[in-house]
């Protein structure tokens, strides 16, 4: 089973399109898209555990430049 979390990204300015397009080419990201709001890009991301869903958002997604500030968020199935 796989682990899917929505990763929330806040962005320098003007930086949001730029960030969501280098994103979205990244392996385990199944969607980036820019947004208004208060954060400027959202991903939804899939690992197959969490650890490897933390190495992803560690060295790939925060390596992205213009990103000021991520916030991870682990689907839950209740």
């Amino acid at each position: 089973m796989t682990v899917q979390a929505y990763i929330l990204i806040q962005t320098e300015v003007g930086k949001a399109a730029a960030v969501a397009t280098e994103i979205q080419g990244i392996k385990g990201v199944t969607m980036a898209e820019d947004v208004t709001g208060p954060y400027d890009v959202i991903v939804r991301a899939e690992a197959k555990s969490v650890d490897e869903l933390g190495k992803l958002v560690v060295a790939k997604v925060q390596g992205v430049p213009g990103i000021t500030r991520t916030l991870t968020c682990p689907v839950v199935h209740l």
